[in-house]
């Protein structure tokens, strides 16, 4: 599993797909997010300005994700 860095308490969902390399742009990830491919903590979410905090883990195109501080 990979780690990304956040320096804040939090992290929006759409900013931490693409800080992981996960997707390409914003528009990418809002594009995944609505469609329900990607999942936080085990569960499929739908709101790209969720936010996400150290410890969570997002998972998306077979691939998973820990945010750290």
């Amino acid at each position: 599993m990979e780690t990304i860095k956040i320096r804040d308490d939090f992290i929006k969902l759409g900013q931490a797909m693409k800080l992981a390399g996960l997707v390409d742009s914003g528009v990418d990830a809002k594009i995944e997010i609505q469609e329900g491919f990607v999942k936080v903590n085990g569960e499929v979410e739908f709101q790209r300005g969720k936010k996400i905090h150290p410890g969570d883990v997002i998972e998306f195109d077979g691939q998973q994700v820990r945010v750290e501080n």
